[in-house]
């Protein structure tokens, strides 16, 4: 990884396929219900660089390998993978556990068929959760099932640790995400139009209007959790319900409505920081609470338990967090419009790491977008970090 220099990228596709046998299809393709999960990753290594560290990005559902972040890298000399999960641009059947199986199966391609010798997991914006539950289980292997109760056996994988851990501007956990801006006002979940005024933050007939009362937040946070526990009761009573029948039919598809209601996009004075006001990283706040890229907008009884369920989801980043020895970089962005300010700050309080470091970048957005010495500058504090550690030449 060069401090002075530029490289062109030098791109691979890769095919990683294992065992693994799923009770029943719950994703479209070939994965799993055929006795195997076949996994598409690229390689990207900057020309005539040779390294013997790889850094992985993952993300649970999404394809890094055409953002700012990832490329910046190994334009500066780092070779890096941008591992797709099984579940690639489709979330609504994923399973955190299985995607945990998924990128070990990527560490262990890494280091065995590579031939790298050093792995850092980069985990950016919905794989920083990712990368800590993975290392977690890892360094300290505990998880033999589902929340649901279907057997996923991390404890015996023997997933390969990493070296090192880069949370960058990430969020505590896709529950956490989702309960923060969980629309509290929708009364009955088969009618988005059955609301409570009261909590409708995009309603100008709400007499709550920025800038908020503590009392209102108070009370929004409050009827989120209770809107989030009344789903998840109604998924564990559908489970239990289908199991009881014991018949072809174990799994369902729903609808979760109105998921993007966080007041702190309407009020810069909640946690605030350098975001830009009535946006969000999807676009305008109101159009994406009911559109259909919200979170958990379609979902599965299975994957609401493992990823979206607050009380249920074990992909907890501040948990898993406290359970890594891995040397740790934490990195903020001020300017971040998905990733809430304290996350970064509770991960760091957390991480059990005795070599644990969080820097800020000033005025940076999630995606860097237009903000090319930002990048340039985040990408910088990385290199010298693993330089450092002797984790890069």
């Amino acid at each position: 990884m060069s401090a002075d220099r530029t490289f062109e990228i030098d791109t691979q596709w890769l095919h990683i396929q294992y065992r693994d046998t799923s009770t029943f299809t719950e994703t479209y393709g070939f994965s799993g219900n055929q006795g195997a999960v076949n996994l598409e990753g690229i390689l990207m290594r900057p020309k005539g660089e040779a390294s013997k560290t790889l850094l992985i990005y993952m993300h649970p559902t999404s394809t890094l390998q055409l953002l700012p972040v990832p490329r910046a890298a190994v334009q500066r000399g780092a070779h890096v993978l941008c591992a797709a999960s099984r579940y690639v641009k489709n979330d609504a059947a994923l399973i955190m556990e299985k995607v945990v199986l998924d990128l070990g199966a990527y560490v262990r391609h890494a280091k065995e068929v590579l031939g790298y010798e050093k792995i850092v997991l980069a985990g950016w914006s919905g794989g920083g959760s990712l990368a800590l539950f993975y290392q977690a289980e890892a360094e300290d292997p505990s998880v033999t099932q589902t929340p649901a109760g279907d057997p996923v056996d991390l404890k015996n994988a023997n997933l390969l640790p990493a070296d090192a851990v880069i949370f960058q501007a990430a969020h505590i956990s896709r529950a956490q995400l989702l309960l923060d801006m969980l629309d509290p006002s929708v009364e009955d979940e088969t009618n988005p139009d059955s609301r409570d005024i009261n909590f409708d933050i995009y309603d100008p007939r709400n007499p709550n209007q920025p800038r908020y009362s503590p009392d209102f937040i108070s009370a929004y946070r409050n009827a989120q959790l209770r809107r989030m526990h009344r789903i998840t009761s109604r998924v564990k009573d559908t489970l239990q319900e289908l199991k009881r029948r014991n018949t072809g039919e174990i799994e369902r598809g729903f609808v979760v409505h109105r998921t993007l209601a966080d007041p702190r996009f309407l009020d810069p004075t909640l946690d605030p920081n350098d975001r830009k006001p009535r946006w969000c990283y999807l676009g305008n706040p109101e159009t994406v609470n009911t559109g259909p890229v919200g979170l958990a907008r379609f979902c599965t009884l299975r994957s609401w338990l493992s990823q979206w369920s607050i009380e249920d989801s074990r992909a907890d980043g501040v948990s898993c967090a406290a359970r890594i020895s891995a040397p740790l970089l934490v990195i903020e962005n001020t300017a971040d419009d998905a990733v809430p300010k304290p996350h970064t700050q509770m991960v760091f309080n957390a991480a059990a790491s005795p070599d644990k470091t969080m820097r800020v970048v000033e005025g940076a957005t999630h995606y860097y977008a237009g903000q090319p010495e930002l990048l340039s500058q985040a990408n910088q504090l990385i290199r010298n970090w693993l330089a450092e550690r002797h984790l890069i030449e």
